[in-house]
């Protein structure tokens, strides 16, 4: 599944293309579930509708459209977007479908455009989902009333941070960032390389740990990833950036992924573990372990 700065380098290709298209067309293909929409609807507030803006919630992209309705998009495991038109680009799991004539069976919804562009949302798992909702109902999504605040906010500071992960004092730190309630976005890689970063070990305890030293971590969840989006996200298996590239940040990544390889902060050979559920990586001299882990 994208985490937040891939669906984030998504976001950017789309706004440099289909702000200001009017929509013609939309056809879905094959996979109601992919497209769960009224058809009366559609053809009542998608058809003449025109994009205004693109943007992003967690992982979830919102298309909003002149008339005050939003189509929300989430890809998914498997999900792509895939635009033709005077340029070309392919967001998403990176397989032929980025470059190969479309539709095709992977194809679940074609939008098409005043300028005779297309928009196809394609996914072979058919999990990821296109809906449309009053742009003044997104808000109340079920997904939107949980999820937790943007940490790439400049407003969203240690102040705020802290008290929203004690909340969650008996579990492990990586647990509490991993949960969207707390923090919108962080996946298992951000969280990696954050702790890290802040010279913690996952699985210790949140109610174990200063202020001090929760406040470096937010500060590292930015840091990485402010530049994962800019070396295009961590997209090097599952997802590539707006252009059709494959992401690089996975490449300056200094613990995910590095098990058996030097720490690149003491030489330390890094082990990969679980926590929360998920592995784990860590250096076992910079992020020393606390008595209470579980």
């Amino acid at each position: 599944m994208p985490e937040l700065p891939e669906v984030e380098t998504v976001r950017r290709g789309l706004e440099g293309l289909i702000v200001g298209l009017k929509i013609t067309r939309v056809r879905c293909i094959d996979s109601p579930k992919s497209f769960p929409n009224n058809p009366a609807d559609v053809r009542e507030f998608l058809y003449g509708a025109r994009v205004v803006a693109i943007r992003r919630r967690a992982k979830v992209l919102l298309i909003e459209l002149d008339n005050d309705y939003t189509l929300v998009i989430h890809l998914k495991m498997t999900g792509q977007l895939v635009y033709r038109g005077e340029q070309v680009f392919g967001a998403g799991h990176p397989n032929d479908s980025l470059v190969g004539e479309l539709p095709d069976r992977s194809t679940r919804v074609d939008i098409t455009f005043d300028d005779g562009s297309h928009l196809y949302f394609n996914d072979q798992r058919k999990f990821g989902w296109m809906k449309l909702h009053p742009t003044l109902e997104v808000p109340n999504i079920d997904f939107m009333q949980r999820v937790g605040p943007e940490p790439l906010e400049e407003a969203f500071t240690s102040n705020e941070f802290i008290p929203r992960v004690r909340r969650r004092s008996n579990t492990t730190i990586k647990a509490a960032i991993l949960d969207q309630t707390v923090l919108a976005g962080v996946g298992n890689i951000y969280a990696d390389e954050s702790l890290w970063g802040a010279k913690i070990h996952p699985a210790t305890r949140v109610r174990e740990l200063t202020d001090e030293q929760l406040a470096l971590l937010l500060h590292e969840i930015k840091y990485v990833m402010n530049l994962s989006i800019e070396k295009g996200g961590s997209t090097d298996r599952n997802y590539v950036n707006a252009e059709g590239k494959r992401g690089s940040y996975i490449d300056f990544a200094r613990v995910f992924r590095r098990e058996g390889q030097s720490c690149p902060r003491c030489d330390t050979i890094i082990k990969k573990t679980r926590v929360a559920g998920r592995g784990t990586h860590v250096c076992p001299q910079c992020q020393q372990e606390h008595g209470d882990i579980a």
